[in-house]
């Protein structure tokens, strides 16, 4: 049993996840990219750490599941969607000469589907028991390591070559996966075996090159990869 400091230990470290993802908010609006990013990674640090932490001090406690679901939906609902945000009110972005400059002035507020997605993610997560060794749907941090990293990683691609209906097609189809019945394999180790971890290790390994490539851009392709690799072991079942 934790004592009465050690049970306060996990819901401070989910203080810092929250402390944090506010932060990037602020810098995401403020077009920011890469600082916004790194705040979202600290966040993803605490957001690992609270977890662990409140099961290995036997403090786990029904607040806190609900603090921490609050947390990550600022730093991982609100902090992408306003990533994407900022991205769309860019002047330099390319749009289709049909959308006039009227329509083109609320086109950006469309980002904020992504956080409405997050919370809905999120609330399922928190009563669907399906969720304990696998994940039902995109986890929300992989969907803001997404974002995150494609803009950041190809800002200047995306504004001279992709243009904004691709881009609001994206947000359509990363907001439904999170919220979608497709299951995801997890990353946790329960072994070291290749037969009990075969996904898991050819994930890993596909990761490599494309790191290496694409650098950070290579995050926003190794999200694409795992959605893959877990469609394609859904199907081979």
């Amino acid at each position: 049993m934790a004592n009465a400091f050690t049970k306060h230990i996990p819901n401070t470290v989910t203080c810092f996840n929250l402390f944090s993802g506010c932060i990037a908010c602020v810098m995401a609006f403020e077009a920011k990219y890469e600082w916004a990013m790194l705040f979202i990674v600290l966040s993803a640090i605490f957001d690992f750490f609270d977890g662990m932490l409140a099961r290995l001090l036997h403090a786990p406690s029904a607040i806190g599941k609900e603090f921490d679901s609050l947390a990550d939906d600022i730093s991982f609902g609100l902090a992408p969607a306003l990533i994407v945000f900022s991205f769309l009110k860019e002047p330099s972005l390319c749009y289709p000469a049909f959308l006039s400059g009227d329509i083109r002035n609320y086109i950006p507020y469309f980002a904020f589907v992504i956080a409405v997605f997050s919370a809905l993610r999120l609330a399922k997560f928190n009563v669907d028991e399906r969720q304990t060794s696998s994940f039902i749907g995109l986890p929300t941090p992989a969907n803001t390591l997404f974002w995150g990293s494609l803009i950041v990683g190809g800002h200047s691609f995306l504004l001279e070559h992709i243009g904004v209906l691709p881009l609001l097609l994206l947000i359509c189809l990363s907001s439904w996966i999170m919220v979608s019945e497709v299951p995801m394999f997890s990353l946790k180790f329960k072994s070291l075996g290749w037969k009990e971890n075969k996904t898991t290790y050819i994930f890993l390994l596909g990761c490599i090159p494309l790191f290496i490539f694409l650098r950070i851009s290579g995050f926003a392709a190794i999200i694409v990869w795992y959605i893959i690799l877990s469609l394609f072991t859904r199907k081979s079942k």
